[in-house]
């Protein structure tokens, strides 16, 4: 086991009665990382969290935390991570930093020591002025905000964030960024997912893509985004004639997808999945076909639209968390 990783999990997987939502997941995240997992409601990255935080047992496979084996010693791998779920809830009848204050006593602070950090939490989430107000008056972004300087109280080294931007607005995503990477500067590991795709791909120094329980792709970000981006391109061909007659052509192929008649009716875009060769080859057919091209563009898909085509393909799949 490398000391460099964080997170390694090994052929994991998680059944619900006959629906699997994580197959054979294969996972490492070196420490110092923020590491994003992206996919489409059912892709099985909540199941997947809640396998890290050892919340729930898989239904077989290994996983490890810090070096130590999450499933044989998973008291031990608790005090070395937190986990925030998506919605957590906090008490009404607390004040938030009263909130704080309990759980940074559970995690054994006391004394100028306790007041220290929960401050330095409270600045962190910015809720200095907040301290006194009570939980049940925060707002759903302010609660998640509550939450995360919770989760930060023991310093852990691995902080597992399930949608922490949820509710946020633009600046507090930003403030939200900001954090994550001063956490990770330290050496500690974020493993974080969510569906504002443009702010993860800024955030994150890695990503996965999941889809039905599968790990498709994992890296770095510009890496998976380019390695996807292939699979599925953007094109935009634009005609001097034979423009109808090319998207009943393009309609009936398998590698494009989505042939739309762009505006001022010279132009057809759609997303093709073939590799360069079969491209070459749709071009050469087009002309055969007496369609007369006038200019030939590609474009590589963004992490959004990769996402979207992921969430496509899932349509009328099983959902599992």
């Amino acid at each position: 086991m490398s000391e460099e990783l964080a997170i390694r999990t090994i052929d994991l997987r998680v059944d619900y009665g006959e629906t699997v939502a994580v197959k054979s997941l294969n996972l490492e995240v070196p420490r110092g990382e923020i590491y994003g997992l992206v996919g489409p409601n059912g892709a099985g990255k909540t199941s997947t969290f809640r396998i890290l935080s050892t919340l729930m047992e898989p239904t077989y496979g290994e996983v490890f935390l810090c070096g130590i084996d999450a499933l044989l010693y998973p008291a031990d791998v608790r005090h070395r991570l937190a986990y925030m779920p998506d919605l957590a809830p906090v008490p009404s009848d607390l004040r938030c930093g009263e909130f704080l204050e309990m759980f940074a006593a559970a995690h054994g602070l006391r004394g100028k020591e306790k007041r220290d950090r929960v401050e330095e939490c409270l600045e962190i989430a910015e809720l200095t002025e907040k301290r006194n107000s009570m939980c049940r008056t925060l707002s759903r972004g302010m609660t998640q905000r509550l939450v995360l300087a919770k989760s930060l109280l023991h310093k852990p080294d691995v902080l597992i964030l399930d949608e922490p931007a949820s509710g946020l607005d633009p600046v507090r995503r930003a403030g939200l960024r900001n954090a994550l990477r001063d956490i990770a500067k330290d050496g500690r590991t974020v493993i974080i997912s969510s569906h504002i795709l443009t702010e993860l791909a800024d955030m994150c120094t890695s990503v996965g893509l999941m889809r039905r329980g599968l790990l498709v792709d994992s890296g770095r970000v510009d890496d998976v985004v380019d390695r996807m981006g292939q699979k599925q391109k953007r094109i935009t061909i634009r005609f001097f004639e034979g423009l109808e007659g090319a998207k009943r052509f393009l309609d009936a192929k398998e590698t494009a997808s989505g042939v739309e008649i762009q505006p001022g009716g010279d132009a057809l875009q759609f997303s093709f999945s073939g590799g360069n060769e079969q491209q070459s080859e749709l071009i050469a057919e087009l002309i055969r076909n007496g369609c007369k091209l006038r200019t030939f563009q590609e474009q590589q898909s963004t992490i959004e639209e990769i996402f979207l085509e992921l969430s496509g393909d899932d349509e009328g799949g099983q959902e599992a968390e």
